[in-house]
């Protein structure tokens, strides 16, 4: 258990029987009235995000989630098998878990898996990685209609938006987060 003046960003908290990660908090005095802190809160399981709202000093219960460095191996089925970097554990891990995650996931990347009692709850990629373009139209000269894009397949089979002047084969930067192209990769 811990108290609203506790609260720190990534601390997780049991709500309703919900794990809920605090993006940001706030703690509000104002003039007249008890003081109160503002929470934006996200679900640890769906992703939701909500405004919650506490009184300053209230107990809220506190997850312990434990944050593990691992390496992805395989896809079994409907689990992603990943290694615990320490003790070489091999974890399978739910492909509802994993989520849109897969997208920019390759084979030996490395990532943090979060538990809680054992169960996995989420994973986090690093913010960018590197992939390889598979497959892509050639680009029409003068074609700006689309701003200057179009649609290439990455090595993990997710699809994104480039430059017209890359080509299949060329190593490119990808923010995990929203897959936005981040640029050409040399090498």
């Amino acid at each position: 258990m811990a108290t609203t003046n506790d609260l720190k960003n990534g601390m997780v908290l049991r709500i309703d029987g919900n794990l809920w990660s605090v993006t940001e908090f706030q703690h509000v005095k104002p003039g007249k009235g008890g003081a109160f802190v503002r929470t934006t809160l996200k679900n640890v399981m769906t992703g939701k995000v909500v405004d919650k709202t506490f009184n300053a000093g209230t107990k809220v219960e506190t997850a312990n989630v434990d944050r593990r460095d691992m390496t992805y191996l395989y896809r079994d089925g409907d689990d992603f098998i990943f290694m615990d970097a320490s003790d070489y554990e091999q974890v399978p891990v739910p492909a509802t878990t994993v989520g849109d995650q897969s997208r920019f996931l390759l084979e030996n990347q490395e990532v943090q898996v979060s538990f809680n009692d054992g169960v996995p709850l989420y994973i986090e990629l690093p913010a960018s990685v590197e992939l390889e373009i598979t497959h892509t139209d050639p680009g029409v000269q003068g074609d700006r209609s689309t701003g200057g894009t179009k649609p290439a397949t990455v090595s993990t089979g997710a699809e994104i938006q480039v430059p017209l002047f890359l080509e299949s084969g060329t190593k490119v930067k990808v923010d995990t987060r929203d897959g936005r192209y981040l640029g050409r990769v040399s090498g």
